[in-house]
Protein backbone atom coordinates (compact mmCIF):
# COMPACT_ATOMS: atom_id res chain seq x y z
CA UNK A 1 0.00 0.00 0.00
CA UNK A 2 2.98 2.15 1.07
CA UNK A 3 4.59 1.74 -2.00
CA UNK A 4 1.50 2.18 -4.30
CA UNK A 5 0.86 5.72 -2.35
CA UNK A 6 4.58 6.82 -2.99
CA UNK A 7 4.20 5.97 -6.55
CA UNK A 8 1.05 7.67 -6.73
CA UNK A 9 2.64 11.07 -5.36
CA UNK A 10 5.61 10.96 -7.70
CA UNK A 11 3.49 10.38 -10.68
CA UNK A 12 1.16 13.26 -9.67
CA UNK A 13 3.73 15.42 -8.93
CA UNK A 14 5.48 14.81 -12.19
CA UNK A 15 2.32 15.35 -14.48
CA UNK A 16 1.71 18.70 -12.36
CA UNK A 17 4.92 20.38 -13.03
CA UNK A 18 4.81 18.64 -16.90
CA UNK A 19 0.89 19.10 -17.60
CA UNK A 20 -0.87 21.40 -15.50
CA UNK A 21 -4.22 21.23 -15.18
CA UNK A 22 -6.70 24.34 -14.21
CA UNK A 23 -9.20 23.67 -11.98
CA UNK A 24 -12.87 23.30 -13.58
CA UNK A 25 -14.12 26.26 -10.65
CA UNK A 26 -11.43 28.45 -9.59
CA UNK A 27 -8.40 27.93 -12.72
CA UNK A 28 -6.02 27.31 -10.26
CA UNK A 29 -3.84 24.44 -10.50
CA UNK A 30 -5.02 21.05 -9.98
CA UNK A 31 -2.25 19.11 -8.07
CA UNK A 32 -3.53 15.37 -8.24
CA UNK A 33 -5.27 13.50 -11.33
CA UNK A 34 -7.01 11.02 -8.25
CA UNK A 35 -9.07 14.48 -7.63
CA UNK A 36 -10.00 14.87 -11.60
CA UNK A 37 -11.07 18.11 -12.67
CA UNK A 38 -11.56 20.28 -9.68
CA UNK A 39 -8.56 21.34 -7.02
CA UNK A 40 -8.69 20.04 -3.45
CA UNK A 41 -9.29 23.63 -2.69
CA UNK A 42 -12.96 23.51 -4.20
CA UNK A 43 -13.52 20.12 -2.78
CA UNK A 44 -13.22 21.37 0.40
CA UNK A 45 -15.48 23.91 -0.49
CA UNK A 46 -18.14 21.51 -2.01
CA UNK A 47 -21.00 20.73 0.68
CA UNK A 48 -20.78 16.79 0.95
CA UNK A 49 -23.34 14.89 2.53
CA UNK A 50 -22.19 13.04 5.84
CA UNK A 51 -24.30 10.45 8.14
CA UNK A 52 -24.29 13.58 10.80
CA UNK A 53 -26.98 15.31 8.22
CA UNK A 54 -30.56 15.53 9.32
CA UNK A 55 -32.58 14.18 6.07
CA UNK A 56 -35.62 12.62 4.37
CA UNK A 57 -34.93 9.32 5.35
CA UNK A 58 -36.71 8.40 1.83
CA UNK A 59 -35.32 10.48 -0.29
CA UNK A 60 -32.38 12.19 1.33
CA UNK A 61 -33.70 15.67 1.25
CA UNK A 62 -31.90 17.78 3.87
CA UNK A 63 -34.02 18.68 6.68
CA UNK A 64 -34.15 21.52 9.22
CA UNK A 65 -33.14 21.27 12.57
CA UNK A 66 -31.34 18.04 14.40
CA UNK A 67 -33.05 14.84 15.04
CA UNK A 68 -31.33 12.15 17.67
CA UNK A 69 -29.80 9.46 15.96
CA UNK A 70 -32.34 6.55 16.74
CA UNK A 71 -34.67 8.88 15.92
CA UNK A 72 -33.56 9.37 11.74
CA UNK A 73 -35.18 6.85 10.41
CA UNK A 74 -38.42 8.53 11.17
CA UNK A 75 -38.08 11.93 9.29
CA UNK A 76 -39.95 12.42 6.37
CA UNK A 77 -40.41 15.38 3.95
CA UNK A 78 -43.80 13.77 2.63
CA UNK A 79 -43.23 15.05 -0.89
CA UNK A 80 -41.55 11.64 -1.80
CA UNK A 81 -43.92 9.74 -0.57
CA UNK A 82 -45.39 8.18 -4.07
CA UNK A 83 -42.03 7.63 -5.56
CA UNK A 84 -41.16 4.27 -6.49
CA UNK A 85 -37.48 3.37 -4.83
CA UNK A 86 -36.90 2.59 -1.74
CA UNK A 87 -34.48 5.52 -0.23
CA UNK A 88 -32.89 7.41 -2.59
CA UNK A 89 -29.22 9.32 -1.39
CA UNK A 90 -26.66 11.51 -2.68
CA UNK A 91 -22.98 12.60 -2.49
CA UNK A 92 -23.89 16.17 -1.76
CA UNK A 93 -25.59 19.38 -3.43
CA UNK A 94 -25.17 19.94 -7.12
CA UNK A 95 -23.00 22.94 -6.57
CA UNK A 96 -19.42 23.60 -6.55
CA UNK A 97 -17.11 20.43 -7.17
CA UNK A 98 -20.06 18.33 -7.63
CA UNK A 99 -21.77 20.33 -10.47
CA UNK A 100 -18.54 20.44 -12.04
CA UNK A 101 -17.86 17.15 -12.19
CA UNK A 102 -21.23 15.84 -13.25
CA UNK A 103 -21.29 18.75 -16.17
CA UNK A 104 -17.72 16.97 -17.11
CA UNK A 105 -19.44 13.47 -16.94
CA UNK A 106 -21.88 14.07 -20.06
CA UNK A 107 -18.81 15.15 -21.93
CA UNK A 108 -15.63 12.67 -21.38
CA UNK A 109 -16.92 9.94 -19.69
CA UNK A 110 -13.93 9.97 -16.43
CA UNK A 111 -14.48 9.12 -13.26
CA UNK A 112 -11.71 10.24 -10.55
CA UNK A 113 -10.86 8.02 -7.81
CA UNK A 114 -11.50 11.29 -5.46
CA UNK A 115 -15.04 11.00 -7.02
CA UNK A 116 -15.41 7.16 -6.53
CA UNK A 117 -14.59 7.42 -3.19
CA UNK A 118 -17.68 9.49 -2.47
CA UNK A 119 -19.91 7.54 -3.95
CA UNK A 120 -18.28 4.22 -1.99
CA UNK A 121 -18.29 5.89 1.06
CA UNK A 122 -22.02 6.77 0.76
CA UNK A 123 -23.16 3.71 -0.47
CA UNK A 124 -21.04 1.68 2.71
CA UNK A 125 -23.81 3.79 5.25
CA UNK A 126 -27.36 2.19 5.98
CA UNK A 127 -29.47 1.91 4.19
CA UNK A 128 -27.53 1.66 1.08
CA UNK A 129 -24.97 -0.83 2.72
CA UNK A 130 -27.60 -3.58 1.91
CA UNK A 131 -27.49 -3.52 -1.72
CA UNK A 132 -26.83 -6.60 -3.46
CA UNK A 133 -26.12 -6.11 -7.25
CA UNK A 134 -25.69 -2.33 -9.23
CA UNK A 135 -27.74 -0.76 -11.83
CA UNK A 136 -27.53 2.44 -13.94
CA UNK A 137 -30.48 3.99 -15.27
CA UNK A 138 -30.48 3.72 -19.11
CA UNK A 139 -30.52 6.19 -21.70
CA UNK A 140 -32.67 5.62 -24.79
CA UNK A 141 -30.33 3.46 -27.48
CA UNK A 142 -31.33 6.75 -29.64
CA UNK A 143 -29.72 9.31 -26.94
CA UNK A 144 -26.40 7.10 -25.67
CA UNK A 145 -25.73 6.14 -29.64
CA UNK A 146 -25.83 10.27 -30.11
CA UNK A 147 -23.83 10.85 -26.60
CA UNK A 148 -21.46 8.15 -27.40
CA UNK A 149 -21.82 6.45 -23.94
CA UNK A 150 -24.40 6.24 -20.72
CA UNK A 151 -22.61 8.35 -18.14
CA UNK A 152 -24.55 6.41 -15.36
CA UNK A 153 -23.40 2.88 -16.63
CA UNK A 154 -19.78 4.13 -16.41
CA UNK A 155 -20.01 5.46 -13.02
CA UNK A 156 -22.28 2.06 -11.93
CA UNK A 157 -19.78 -0.45 -13.34
CA UNK A 158 -16.77 1.25 -11.55
CA UNK A 159 -18.31 1.48 -8.23
CA UNK A 160 -19.40 -1.92 -8.57
CA UNK A 161 -16.23 -3.38 -8.91
CA UNK A 162 -14.74 -0.83 -5.84
CA UNK A 163 -17.51 -2.23 -3.83
CA UNK A 164 -17.33 -5.72 -5.07
CA UNK A 165 -20.71 -6.41 -6.28
CA UNK A 166 -22.87 -7.70 -9.29
CA UNK A 167 -23.08 -5.21 -12.16
CA UNK A 168 -25.80 -5.88 -13.86
CA UNK A 169 -25.91 -2.83 -17.35
CA UNK A 170 -28.49 -4.42 -19.52
CA UNK A 171 -31.34 -5.68 -17.80
CA UNK A 172 -33.07 -2.20 -17.06
CA UNK A 173 -33.68 -0.75 -20.59
CA UNK A 174 -35.55 2.29 -21.74
CA UNK A 175 -38.21 1.83 -23.81
CA UNK A 176 -39.23 5.02 -24.50
CA UNK A 177 -37.67 8.31 -26.16
CA UNK A 178 -39.00 11.40 -23.78
CA UNK A 179 -38.64 15.02 -24.24
CA UNK A 180 -35.60 16.14 -22.71
CA UNK A 181 -36.01 17.58 -19.09
CA UNK A 182 -35.85 21.39 -19.19
CA UNK A 183 -35.21 24.09 -16.43
CA UNK A 184 -38.53 24.69 -14.98
CA UNK A 185 -40.30 21.94 -15.20
CA UNK A 186 -42.31 21.24 -11.98
CA UNK A 187 -42.08 17.63 -10.62
CA UNK A 188 -45.45 16.35 -11.90
CA UNK A 189 -44.53 17.31 -15.40
CA UNK A 190 -40.99 15.66 -15.07
CA UNK A 191 -42.87 12.22 -13.64
CA UNK A 192 -45.39 12.67 -16.47
CA UNK A 193 -42.83 12.67 -18.93
CA UNK A 194 -40.69 9.31 -18.20
CA UNK A 195 -44.40 7.44 -17.30
CA UNK A 196 -43.74 3.56 -18.29
CA UNK A 197 -40.55 4.51 -20.14
CA UNK A 198 -38.57 1.95 -18.64
CA UNK A 199 -39.00 -1.77 -18.51
CA UNK A 200 -36.67 -5.20 -17.00
CA UNK A 201 -35.29 -7.12 -19.54
CA UNK A 202 -34.31 -9.85 -17.54
CA UNK A 203 -36.57 -9.80 -14.42
CA UNK A 204 -34.45 -12.84 -13.13
CA UNK A 205 -31.20 -11.01 -12.94
CA UNK A 206 -33.50 -8.47 -10.29
CA UNK A 207 -35.62 -11.22 -8.68
CA UNK A 208 -35.11 -10.62 -5.01
CA UNK A 209 -32.60 -8.42 -5.02
CA UNK A 210 -32.14 -5.19 -3.28
CA UNK A 211 -30.68 -2.94 -6.47
CA UNK A 212 -28.46 -0.28 -5.99
CA UNK A 213 -29.59 1.96 -8.78
CA UNK A 214 -26.75 4.52 -9.85
CA UNK A 215 -27.48 8.02 -11.88
CA UNK A 216 -25.47 10.72 -11.92
CA UNK A 217 -28.52 13.73 -10.20
CA UNK A 218 -31.41 13.58 -8.59
CA UNK A 219 -33.40 16.69 -9.03
CA UNK A 220 -37.08 15.38 -8.28
CA UNK A 221 -36.66 11.75 -8.71
CA UNK A 222 -38.83 11.58 -11.86
CA UNK A 223 -36.28 9.47 -13.50
CA UNK A 224 -35.60 6.70 -10.96
CA UNK A 225 -38.88 6.62 -9.30
CA UNK A 226 -39.60 5.66 -12.64
CA UNK A 227 -36.90 2.87 -12.59
CA UNK A 228 -37.56 1.75 -9.45
CA UNK A 229 -41.48 1.09 -10.25
CA UNK A 230 -40.46 -1.24 -13.30
CA UNK A 231 -38.16 -3.12 -11.01
CA UNK A 232 -39.92 -3.48 -8.15
CA UNK A 233 -42.46 -4.76 -10.73
CA UNK A 234 -40.08 -7.07 -11.48
CA UNK A 235 -39.65 -8.85 -8.40
CA UNK A 236 -36.88 -6.61 -6.90
CA UNK A 237 -36.96 -7.06 -3.48
CA UNK A 238 -35.75 -3.18 -2.87
CA UNK A 239 -34.29 -0.26 -5.00
CA UNK A 240 -31.90 2.11 -2.99
CA UNK A 241 -30.87 4.63 -5.59
CA UNK A 242 -27.74 7.01 -5.19
CA UNK A 243 -26.48 10.00 -7.10
CA UNK A 244 -23.54 12.05 -7.28
CA UNK A 245 -25.54 14.98 -6.37
CA UNK A 246 -28.94 16.26 -5.56
CA UNK A 247 -30.25 19.33 -7.30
Amino acid sequence: MFLTTATDLIVDGLLALVYPQACALCKGCVSSRRVGIVCAECWQATRLFSEQDTICWKCGAPSLGTVALEKRTTVRCRRCDEDGFTVARACGDYAGALQAVVLALKREPNVSQHLLNLLAEAQRRPPLDQATLVIPVPLHPDREKERGFNQAAIIAEQLARRLKLPFVAHSLVRTTHSERHRAGMDANARHASVANAFAVRYPRLVHGEKVLLVDDVFTTGATVSACAEALLAADAAAVLVLTIARA
